[in-house]
């Protein structure tokens, strides 16, 4: 049944459900997304940072530094593989 499917599916139903997917995240989406992981990641370099410097304050400045550059990173990045057909149905 799967594979009848995927034999007899046409350009243009290709072409709607790649649409369909590459519509179906939008920018707010991506944008939560990286705040949440970029916590995540945050907390990490701190922690990293203050048990190598042995310095709270030096720690949270490196992890108020990259929260910034790795968020816009990351959402650069979402925004760009959304836009990669290749892996989506």
């Amino acid at each position: 049944m799967i594979l009848d499917q995927i034999l007899t599916s046409n350009k243009a139903n290709t072409e709607k459900s790649f649409e369909a997917v590459k519509n179906s995240e939008k920018a707010t989406r991506s944008i939560v997304k990286a705040m949440s992981w970029r916590l995540v990641g945050t907390i990490d370099t701190v922690l990293i940072s203050w048990i190598i410097t042995g310095q709270i304050k030096t720690a949270l400045s490196i992890g108020m530094i990259e929260v910034v550059t790795k968020m816009l990173l990351y959402f650069f990045h979402e925004r760009v593989w959304n836009l990669v057909k290749w892996g989506k149905q």
